[in-house]
């Protein structure tokens, strides 16, 4: 597979287009030096979402971001086809491809934690490690109609209206007040990127991505099979996310589980320093090899293990 590859450096910051294989140019970039850490980011964000973790992890680590298909300064594909969980996932190889990088850690929050999962499932060979953060929406079985069917009305939402008008309701959803009350400017910073976004991108990442996603319930057998280290780290107060997260707990044997109190779903930009050293302690953990598979002991019925 080729990819077409355009560099520009901006003082210690390399800015790299990536040309994917079906001809999408993705906006990359590229900060720091060491251990090489990828940045998927959410539906309502893009690559400016991670400044707080490239702030701190580009210390130590070589830190990308890249804003997703259908998020300017990356193409805004016009066919629904060209968005999904698979062209999602195919469109992070392409990244890390890109840039010359065999394998990273990686991380990602809600969309881009379904992502980081995807690629722990399909192409472990390139997961060093994975953070799965804020992620679980409509995936439960007993959720996922009625989770498509406001997806369905979000687009809608994103077509008549545009960005602009839904991101003044969309920011304001029941796990993202707690970011507007914690810190008024730094939830008016995000609200005010999520209205730059491009209208029709979004819509097709809601339908496409979003909406067409299969059930993480249904990929059990798959998830039990994942041997990477995985952390699992979600708000107390994001409830879409709190079931599905404690299964992937319990399937996937290595992982651990970070719950944030009092945290809703933008945990990055909402608790950027408790997000942050939560994530360094999992990253120095699994380099020095640490991290390991949970113990088979601990599987039990039993309370204190005396039957």
């Amino acid at each position: 597979m080729h990819y077409a590859v355009m560099h520009n450096t901006e003082g210690t910051i390399a800015v790299t287009t990536i040309s994917t294989d079906d001809g999408v140019a993705l906006h990359v970039e590229d900060t720091g030096t060491g251990e090489p850490i990828l940045f998927i980011h959410e539906f309502a964000g893009d690559h400016r979402s991670w400044e707080p973790q490239v702030r701190h992890f580009s210390q130590t680590h070589r830190c990308l971001t890249y804003a997703a298909r259908g998020y300017p300064p990356s193409d805004v594909p016009t066919e629904e086809t060209a968005y999904s969980q698979d062209r999602a996932v195919a469109d992070a190889v392409a990244v890390l491809a890109g840039v010359g990088i065999d394998r990273a850690h990686i991380v990602g929050l809600s969309m881009g934690g379904f992502t980081a999962l995807h690629l722990a499932l399909r192409h472990p060979e390139l997961v060093r490690s994975a953070v799965v953060a804020g992620t679980g929406y409509g995936a439960q079985p007993e959720r996922q109609e009625s989770f498509r069917a406001e997806c369905a009305a979000t687009a809608a939402a994103f077509e008549q209206e545009g960005a602009a008008e839904v991101a003044k309701r969309y920011s304001l959803g029941p796990a993202r007040v707690q970011f507007q009350n914690k810190n008024p400017r730094g939830w008016a910073e995000f609200a005010g990127a999520l209205g730059e976004h491009s209208s029709l991108g979004s819509a097709l990442t809601m339908r496409g991505v979003q909406s067409g996603r299969p059930s993480l319930y249904a990929l059990t057998e798959e998830l039990a099979a994942i041997r990477v280290p995985v952390l699992i780290l979600t708000g107390d107060e994001d409830e879409g996310c709190l079931e599905p997260d404690l299964m992937l707990k319990r399937t996937i044997p290595t992982a651990g589980l970070a719950v944030l109190p009092r945290t809703g779903h933008t945990a990055n930009l909402e608790e950027p320093a408790v997000f942050n050293a939560t994530v360094d302690r999992f990253l120095s953990t699994v380099e020095r090899g640490a991290w390991t598979s949970r113990d088979p002991r601990s599987l039990s019925s039993s309370t204190t293990g005396m039957r």
